[in-house]
C-alpha cells in the first residue's frame, strides 16, 4: 500500500486486496494544508448587557439576531443574562398590534404573510415575522424555510424574519416566542405576525400570547364540514379564506357563506367583537388591504371597551404559570432520584406488571423524596 493510504482500523484482519476502503494520510499544515494564519479567525465577541440593550433598540439586525438567540437559549448563563436583557427592554415594549396566524396545511400561510408584510410596509409599518416550523419527532430538527418562500418579504429593509422550531411545543410555536415578540417590540417593530405550523385545536398556546388571531382556510379541498372545527374556531378573531382566485374564486365565496353562517352559532373569541369570515388571494393582493382595515377596527374597538388591556394583563399572567410549569417539568426529569428508577418503571409499565397510575404515583412519589 502506497505511504500515503493506510487501512483504517475498523477494517477486518482477514481482509484481502478486495477491501477497498483506505484513509488518506493527513497533509502538511492545519487543515486541507491551509496555512495557518488563514484559520486563525478570532471568535465573535461576546457583547454586554449594554451593547445588547443598545443595539435592540436601535434596530441593529446583527446584534437584535443575537438577543434573540441569547433568550431562546437553554444555558444557563444564558437565561441569567436573558432575563436582565429583557427587564431593560420592557420600558420599550408593547407599543405593536400581535397577530397569530394559523390555518391547514397548505392554506397559504407563507404566502400571505408576504402579501399583508409587503402591504403593512408601503403603509410605514416596520413588520416583524416570527415563523415556527414543525420539528422532527425522529431528528428533532426543523427546516427553517419561512425565508425562502417569503423573497420579497426577506429583502425589505423594514421587516425582520425570525424562523424557529416548534420543538414539539403543543400549540405549534416555540417556546420563547413570547421573549421573542418582546425584543421585537423594543427593536421598534410595531406589527407582530406569529406564524404557527397548524397543527389543528391545540392552537390555544398561539391564542394566549397575540391580540388578533387569523385562522385561514381554503376551499375545494374535500368535505367543507372538515374546516369546521368548533374548537379552533372558536379561537379566532377572524375566518380568511385564502386562495380566492381563477378557478377557486366561486368555492371560496361559497365557503365564505357556509363560515359564517357557522360563526352564528359559535362563542366569540373577544368580548364586544363578532368573528366573520372573508376572502383573499395571496396572489394577487386582493383582499389584503380588506384584512388590515379588519384588525385595525378590532384594534380601536377593544382598545376603547378596555378588552384589549384586559387581554394583555391576562397573558402576562399565564405567562408566568407556563414558566411555572416549565421549570417543574425540567426539575421533575432532572431529579437524580426519578432518573434512578425511571428506566425500570418504564420497562414495568411496557411489560404490563403495572399500570401507568402507579407508575406516574411511584415516580411522583420519588421526587417528592
Amino acid at each position: 500500500m502506497s505511504e500515503k493510504y493506510y487501512r483504517p482500523d475498523w477494517a477486518p484482519d482477514n481482509a484481502g486486496k478486495e477491501f477497498a476502503a483506505s484513509v488518506v494520510a493527513g497533509v502538511d499544515g492545519d487543515h486541507d494544508g491551509m496555512p495557518v494564519p488563514y484559520l486563525n479567525i478570532p471568535r465573535r465577541r461576546l457583547l454586554t448587557l449594554d451593547e445588547y440593550v443598545a443595539g435592540v433598540i436601535n434596530t441593529d439586525r446583527n446584534i437584535l439576531g443575537r438577543a434573540i438567540t441569547l433568550v431562546e437559549s437553554n444555558a444557563q448563563s444564558h437565561f441569567d443574562m436573558g432575563q436582565k436583557l429583557l427587564q431593560r427592554l420592557l420600558p420599550y415594549t408593547g407599543k405593536s398590534i400581535r397577530i397569530g396566524i394559523t390555518g391547514v396545511p397548505g392554506a397559504g400561510k407563507s404566502t400571505f404573510i408576504e402579501a399583508l408584510g409587503m402591504h403593512l410596509c408601503e403603509q410605514g409599518h416596520k413588520v416583524a415575522v416570527l415563523a415556527v416550523d414543525p420539528s422532527s419527532t425522529v431528528t428533532r430538527g426543523s427546516i427553517l424555510g419561512d425565508k425562502t418562500r417569503m423573497e420579497l418579504l426577506s429583502r425589505n429593509k423594514n421587516t425582520f424574519i425570525r424562523p424557529s422550531p416548534s420543538n414539539g411545543t403543543l400549540g405549534g410555536v416555540a417556546r420563547k416566542s413570547r421573549e421573542t415578540i418582546l425584543v421585537c417590540e423594543a427593536a421598534g417593530f410595531d406589527v407582530i405576525l406569529v406564524e404557527t405550523v397548524g397543527v389543528g385545536q391545540s392552537e390555544t398556546t398561539v391564542r394566549s400570547m397575540v391580540d388578533f388571531f387569523l385562522l385561514l382556510m381554503i376551499a375545494g379541498a374535500g368535505d367543507e364540514l372538515q374546516g369546521i372545527k368548533k374548537g379552533i374556531m372558536e379561537l379566532a378573531d377572524a375566518l380568511l379564506v385564502n386562495k380566492a382566485d381563477g378557478d377557486n374564486k366561486i368555492r371560496a365565496k361559497a365557503a365564505c357563506i357556509d363560515y359564517n353562517r357557522a360563526l352564528h352559532y359559535l362563542a366569540q373569541a373577544t368580548e364586544g367583537w363578532y368573528t366573520k369570515a372573508y376572502t383573499c388571494s395571496s396572489l394577487n393582493g386582493e383582499g389584503i388591504e380588506g384584512v388590515w382595515s379588519v384588525i385595525n377596527n378590532f384594534r380601536q374597538n377593544v382598545a376603547s371597551s378596555g378588552v384589549f388591556e384586559k387581554r394583555r394583563k391576562r397573558q402576562n399572567l399565564d405567562w408566568v404559570y407556563s414558566m411555572v410549569e416549565e421549570h417543574l417539568r425540567t426539575s421533575f426529569f432532572n431529579n437524580t432520584h426519578v432518573g434512578a428508577i425511571r428506566t425500570q418503571i418504564e420497562e414495568a409499565v411496557i411489560s404490563g406488571n403495572i399500570p401507568p397510575t402507579v407508575a406516574a404515583q411511584m415516580l411522583i412519589e420519588k421526587y417528592e423524596d
